[in-house]
């Protein structure tokens, strides 16, 4: 399966402050916000999101570093597909398939032990 990312998230410590920085270092503003998440969408489309450390489910500088690469795909069985491909390959995963509100969602850690995101688009309960 080709995976591509199409999402990068920082974790910050303000995120009124972190959202004007970037703001005003990229010239545009955010395309979605809530109390804890602002994306900007980029030119080249990805997205730049910007996550309240506060609000982590898995805490940052627990399991991880302070960054995440999302990998958005169109339906909730393609999460449990690469959840299980993902566990074949010896992966490490630090939060198994898991219902948040923006999505169903599971987290890996590459070998620096930064976040790798999977999330689904489709908005079927389970």
């Amino acid at each position: 399966m080709k995976l591509e990312p199409t999402a990068i998230v920082l974790y910050v410590n303000n995120l009124s402050i972190s959202s004007h920085f970037y703001e005003d270092i990229l010239g545009i503003i955010p395309e979605a916000t809530s109390p804890s998440f602002h994306t900007f969408k980029l030119s080249n489309g990805m997205d730049l999101g910007l996550k309240a450390k506060y609000a982590l489910l898995l805490p940052a500088n627990e399991k991880s570093n302070d960054s995440e690469l999302a990998f958005t795909v169109d339906n909730n069985n393609k999460v449990d597909v690469l959840f299980a491909i993902w566990q074949e390959k010896k992966v490490n995963i630090a939060l198994p398939p898991t219902i948040e509100p923006y999505g169903y969602t599971f987290i890996a850690l590459d070998p620096d032990l930064n976040r790798l995101r999977v999330v689904g688009l489709g908005n079927q309960c389970r």
